[in-house]
């Protein structure tokens, strides 16, 4: 599928977002999808970027989970850092 002029520049726009960022434009698209006003094209571009936020806010979770550390203490008082074990 042959990528549009607009859907390359809102994939440009959601790669400069910050994930609160992404998260609130998600809520605004769901606010609109729910309210059933938009027409139907209009709904499927949304429906679409709200997809592609999905996707990124995952990624920058998953970015995120792989750099939280735990730590672990020891008998004798001090701590030990580990990865945190994968989430399912």
């Amino acid at each position: 599928m042959k990528k549009t002029k607009e859907t390359v520049e809102i994939e440009e726009q959601e790669r400069n977002m910050t994930f609160e960022e992404a998260i609130a434009r998600l809520e605004e698209i769901v606010r609109a999808l729910e309210s059933g006003s938009a027409p139907l094209d209009e709904s499927l571009a949304l429906f679409e970027e709200g997809v592609g936020l999905v996707k990124l806010c995952n990624a920058r979770l998953d970015t995120a989970e792989q750099k939280v550390k735990l730590l672990i203490p020891n008998p004798d008082g001090t701590a030990e850092e580990c990865d945190m074990p994968p989430m399912t």
